[in-house]
């Protein structure tokens, strides 16, 4: 036994219930008393000392229960991931400690807008955490109503099959599998926080993954057609339709559009600076990325479309917004979709059922795609177009709009890659051709 007792201090190979150290640390007592009333009660006392020499104690109803918490919590303090308070903490409590520190990190403008701090809450409130208080929040024609989240579990408890079980819970809800992800991708967030407060050794969310049925997930880009976009332009007027060709050519997201000011457009050099944006809360803030600040050159149709726009504005000094609300202050993208956007298509698909002609209708968003679309069609590098849609990397520009440069595109891209770690790998492939 005294070998035993020695491998133990070693390497803990051993189960728990076979260690000598592991069942001088931990003890199970039976405890007997009385009610008020006069009854007769017992429970089962777990007294054990964690690493730090801290004695705790825990009672449990049944003999069973505390034999089961004495092997998971000596197992735990043996291998080094036992947090005392992970017992009494639970899921909602991370999730408040999480949302906390987003809630400073926003108020100290450390990269946390409103909008994506709501998104997130939206996130961890609605699935992970639900709570009666968020859901009366909510208007009713929008309420989200899932029942299967992990709020109550104990931080000691929430385990990857806790988690997976719970992503399944999602799925069988209807929640799809972008959504899913994100969900999961703040849940292990929440976990990673709680890591880094003491209160979990390793997060039981870092390694889950979410599978979808075939084509269900991310859909490749598909910008909309010249003629479709023409046709809306051709129904587009004022501000409106300069919004709507500055985005389709200089693949400005909506947030960017709205950030711009007249400091912004280079006349002189031909090009538009992108440095900022606006979220849905009209908060100012930088790009998304440190990738995001950008310069993007500009036709020189679209200079003097935007001359013309600034000679008719009622302030163009540098600081001015390029495109204003009657204010002086930031456009509301939610307003701009319904009262000029939305009622837009809606006129241009009339316009082409009466020439009959088809036309199928986009989001604004699809303004951005169309623009990147034709620079790959000019024949830019995959590169240049990363940097003019202020990509973080040239991962993401191929993920997301690979398909739509020709082939031998791809072809060289792949050469690029074998020669920088290959060496020339184009002459590599040349040579082997050569020797056949």
């Amino acid at each position: 036994m005294s070998r035993f007792a020695l491998d133990c201090r070693i390497m803990p190979c051993f189960p728990v219930r076979h260690c000598i150290r592991g069942s001088k640390m931990a003890t199970i007592t039976k405890r007997r008393w009385k009610t008020s009333k006069g009854e007769q009660r017992e429970a089962w006392v777990l007294a054990y000392t964690d690493a730090a020499g801290k004695r705790h104690k825990e009672q449990h109803d049944k003999k069973r229960d505390a034999e089961a918490r004495r092997t998971e919590v000596t197992h735990q303090v043996v291998v080094g991931t036992y947090r005392a308070d992970a017992a009494t903490t639970t899921v909602e409590d991370a999730v408040a400690d999480y949302l906390k520190l987003l809630a400073g990190r926003r108020d100290r403008g450390e990269h946390v807008t409103e909008h994506y701090y709501r998104t997130v809450e939206g996130q961890l409130r609605n699935y992970v955490a639900p709570t009666e208080e968020h859901r009366a929040k909510q208007p009713e024609k929008t309420r989200i109503i899932f029942d299967g989240g992990i709020g109550a579990v104990k931080l000691s408890q929430a385990t990857a099959k806790v988690v997976s079980d719970f992503r399944d819970r999602l799925r069988e809800a209807g929640v799809g599998v972008v959504t899913t992800r994100r969900i999961l991708g703040s849940l292990s967030r929440v976990f990673q926080n709680a890591v880094g407060n003491d209160l979990m050794a390793i997060n039981p969310a870092a390694n889950i993954r979410v599978t979808g049925k075939r084509g269900e997930g991310s859909k490749k880009v598909v910008p909309p057609s010249k003629s479709d976009l023409a046709a809306a332009l051709a129904q587009a007027k004022g501000s409106l339709a300069v919004r709507m060709r500055l985005s389709a050519s200089a693949g400005v997201r909506a947030s960017e559009l709205y950030a711009l000011r007249w400091k912004h457009v280079a006349f002189n050099a031909g090009e538009l600076t992108v440095d900022g944006r606006v979220d849905a809360y009209k908060n100012e803030d930088t790009t998304k990325s440190v990738a995001g600040i950008r310069q993007v050159p500009l036709s020189s149709a679209m200079l003097a479309e935007l001359r013309k726009w600034k000679d008719a504005a009622k302030s163009s000094e540098a600081d001015d917004l390029v495109f204003p609300d009657s204010k002086g202050g930031f456009l509301d993208h939610k307003n701009i979709l319904k009262r000029e956007f939305r009622p837009l298509l809606t006129a241009t698909a009339t316009k082409a059922e009466e020439d009959g002609r088809k036309f199928k209708a986009f989001n604004w968003h699809a303004l951005r795609h169309f623009a990147i679309s034709l620079w790959i069609e000019a024949g830019l590098q995959p590169k240049t177009v990363q940097t003019f849609a202020g990509h973080s990397s040239l991962a993401v520009t191929m993920s997301r709009y690979g398909h739509l440069f020709p082939s031998d595109t791809h072809r060289n891209v792949m050469d690029q890659i074998s020669s920088s770690i290959f060496g020339d790998g184009a002459q590599m492939a040349h040579d082997a051709v050569e020797s056949l």
